[in-house]
């Protein structure tokens, strides 16, 4: 009886990692479509009034009304409803997108502290509003509070000799408090529903404010794409990236840049107590299957897509937050990652 070597095993192993692997980007790939899809109807919706885009914007509406017919419902002929999905489904790309730099580097925290961070500019930006009776965009507001808390933190945790996560807890319950302060102060002064976007509702969603998330999407992906290897040294063994001479400050500065402009710009559905978890939730699932730290962020995408569908299905049906239904859904996936995995625990691998 002859006896199987090492070769022999991972030939027998090519067959699975082979399905596995064209499973991973199918997903990828219908993600990708359905984003895609979703970026167009923001566009269409914005230039409906143009003759071609009057056409596809109509054919949009119409699938809406079949999709009610089909479900039994009354949402999907709604614009609103579209403009809640696409912000929902871009999301699910962008949030583990970053989320899986985070997560590897162990700043799970940092999503949380520029969400409220992003709090403390939507209470500036309704102060402003209610005192001045100017009538621009709060998202904006939290966006450009939300970058230069970003940046404070970075500045906080270089120039200080303090554990790495005291600057973070620092600038978390402050933010918050200077958020709930200025919120108290200008309490009645203005119908703004501040619960929105503490819990997130689907009603906060503007059309400005998807098209903020189109713009937003687009600069995160483009960013991680342009600086993947970069970020990947980093992550990985930041040291030695020093040791190479490349900008690590330059580079930590952009990640937690792009943490805010994804954290701002997920507020809106998910609201700024949960908006952390698609940081993070998505990835800890990726991370019970995948082999390698491309394949987690691939599995951290799909997982974010399925939370984000799943969240908005009970939402809709059940009539509940949509901020705690896809965060719920969320968990619902990693605790099936989990069970799938056997309980194992594997190293991640900076490679494939």
């Amino acid at each position: 009886m002859s006896e199987k070597g090492p070769s022999d095993d991972q030939d027998a192993s090519r067959p699975d990692r082979g399905l596995r692997r064209t499973a991973e980007l199918v997903g990828i790939g219908v993600t990708g479509v359905v984003a895609v899809a979703m970026l167009g109807f923001v566009l269409l919706y914005w230039a409906q009034d143009l003759p071609v885009a009057s056409d596809l914007y109509a054919a949009f509406r119409s699938l809406g009304r079949g999709m009610d017919a089909a479900f039994g419902t009354n949402v999907f002929r709604h614009p609103i409803m579209w403009q809640s999905m696409a912000v929902g489904v871009l999301v699910g790309v962008v949030a583990p997108l970053v989320g899986s730099f985070l997560v590897h580097r162990e700043m799970a925290l940092i999503g949380e502290t520029l969400a409220h961070t992003a709090f403390a500019g939507v209470a500036i930006g309704i102060l402003v509003t209610s005192s001045t009776g100017w009538n621009g965009s709060l998202l904006l507001v939290a966006l450009v509070v939300g970058i230069l808390g970003a940046l404070v933190v970075q500045w906080l945790t270089e120039r200080t000799d303090a554990y790495g996560d005291v600057p973070i807890a620092i600038m978390l319950s402050g933010s918050f408090a200077v958020g709930t302060l200025i919120i108290s102060y200008g309490d009645g002064l203005t119908g703004v529903n501040i619960r929105g976007y503490l819990f997130g509702n689907l009603a906060v969603v503007t059309p400005e404010g998807a098209r903020v998330m189109g713009a937003l999407s687009l600069i995160v992906v483009a960013g991680v794409a342009l600086t993947y290897k970069q970020l990947l040294f980093i992550t990985f063994d930041e040291q030695a990236a020093r040791v190479a001479q490349l900008n690590v400050t330059g580079y930590n500065t952009l990640l937690v840049v792009l943490t805010a402009v994804v954290v701002v710009g997920a507020m809106q559905v998910l609201g700024v107590i949960l908006v952390a978890a698609m940081l993070v939730v998505p990835v800890a699932a990726a991370s019970q299957i995948a082999r390698s730290f491309r394949e987690t962020m691939y599995l951290a995408v799909i997982f974010g897509q399925l939370s984000v569908i799943g969240g908005f299905a009970v939402s809709i049906g059940l009539g509940l937050p949509s901020g705690g239904s896809i965060v719920v859904t969320a968990i619902a996936v990693y605790l099936a990652t989990i069970v799938g995995s056997g309980f194992s625990v594997k190293a991640i691998s900076a490679h494939g």
